[in-house]
């Protein structure tokens, strides 16, 4: 298990919570991964069985930088149970683990269920993925472009925001909360309701006119010329959001057009010509050209980077927004920033299931015997990567 420097966890925010994620897909190792980077200390229980050494059989092996793994088994969480818990997958009642038994034991307990539909309803029960919980949700009738069907961008929006993003604020409102009730509760944190109120600026702007045009005919949602990504012409692309008229002056200056000689910003009918016509201006350059003209204005246009280029890019070096493992693997620094009390982020490799086992059993009070007794049960797994050297 990666540990911190002493000074290092007790600066930071969540430091004292005690969380025991229970293994799932996408938006729970997110959700643990937050959580420890902010301090808590995360413990993955692992449901499936290691097929070979050093191997990880799980989706998300690389969420979690942060993460002690063991192989899952009923006896081992009920020992100890911690504030935080983690539930991605609906088996606990059958293990005798559900809310009820532990906030019992436990009434300080944080007890956390994050599925995608929820704990009720028609779906309750049903398999899904981040696009079924984003059409529930009503958010994926918004994206796409104009003639084209709806479209889910990858799987950010219901699995990670709605989801472990989510979660994650809800496990910290739970643990405040706690600091005065003294009492722990249990999150329904469901994908389809946690994207639909991210997605409560649509819902409220309605009368403001924004989503008035069909879909992909609006200005955010690739209508509008002036909130659109170009090709350059060496094959890359910028992002333009010149939105307000004072921006919009700018980018009509940048590329180095006549505003009294085109349509109104905000001209409807012609948005389609005036995208061919941005879209032929930003072809004559190169990507680090249009930079060069842009980037001393607020013309809100910006390059489109790649993960290649990213960490690299000037502003997100001088923000040291990007961190790099001691296997050089590039990933984001947690966010947002902390004045006092920020997040220190592992950049350990990513634990073997099984690997602090052992070491995670006997700081939550099972003995040696215990430990090997449940080993020979083949309820827990070992996995010493030193061995195998």
């Amino acid at each position: 298990m990666y540990r911190r420097s002493p000074a290092a966890a007790a600066a930071m925010a969540l430091s004292g919570v005690r969380v025991l994620e229970l293994a799932g897909l996408a938006p729970a190792p997110l959700c643990g991964m937050i959580l420890a980077d902010f301090g808590a200390q995360v413990v993955r229980i692992d449901r499936r069985q290691c097929p070979s050494p050093g191997v990880t059989p799980s989706v998300e092996p690389w969420m979690g930088r942060r993460v002690s793994k063991s192989r899952g088994h009923s006896r081992c969480p009920r020992r100890g149970v911690t504030p935080g818990f983690g539930h991605p997958f609906c088996v606990m009642e059958r293990l005798g683990l559900g809310p009820e038994v532990l906030l019992q034991e436990n009434p300080r307990l944080v007890y956390a269920r994050l599925t995608g539909f929820g704990q009720s309803g028609k779906y309750a029960k049903s398999a899904g993925h981040d696009i079924n919980y984003l059409a529930l949700s009503g958010v994926l009738s918004k994206l796409g472009r104009k003639n084209e069907n709806p479209y889910a961008p990858l799987n950010l929006l219901a699995d990670f925001a709605g989801g472990g993003v989510m979660c994650a604020m809800g496990i910290v409102i739970a643990l405040f909360e706690r600091d005065r009730s003294g009492r722990g509760q249990v999150i329904d944190a469901s994908m389809v309701k946690g994207v639909a109120y991210l997605s409560s600026f649509l819902w409220k702007s309605q009368h403001l006119g924004y989503w008035s045009q069909p879909r992909g005919e609006n200005v955010l949602d690739s209508g509008a010329p002036f909130y659109e990504t170009y090709r350059t012409s060496d094959g890359k692309f910028m992002a333009v959001g010149a939105i307000e008229p004072k921006f919009y002056n700018q980018l009509i200056k940048g590329l180095g057009l006549n505003l009294d000689e085109l349509p109104a910003q905000l001209s409807f009918s012609d948005w389609p010509e005036m995208k061919k016509k941005f879209a032929s201006v930003f072809a004559q350059k190169t990507q680090a050209e249009w930079c060069r003209i842009f980037d001393s204005t607020d013309a809100c246009v910006t390059p489109v980077l790649s993960f290649d280029d990213v960490a690299s890019h000037q502003h997100n070096k001088e923000r040291s927004s990007f961190i790099k493992d001691e296997q050089g693997e590039i990933s984001p620094r947690p966010a947002p920033v902390l004045s006092r009390t920020p997040a220190v982020p592992s950049c350990k490799r990513q634990p073997f299931i099984g690997e602090h086992t052992e070491e995670v059993l006997l700081e939550y009070g099972f003995t040696k015997q215990e430990i090997a007794d449940l080993h020979s049960d083949k309820a827990i797994e070992f996995n010493n990567p030193k061995a195998n050297l």
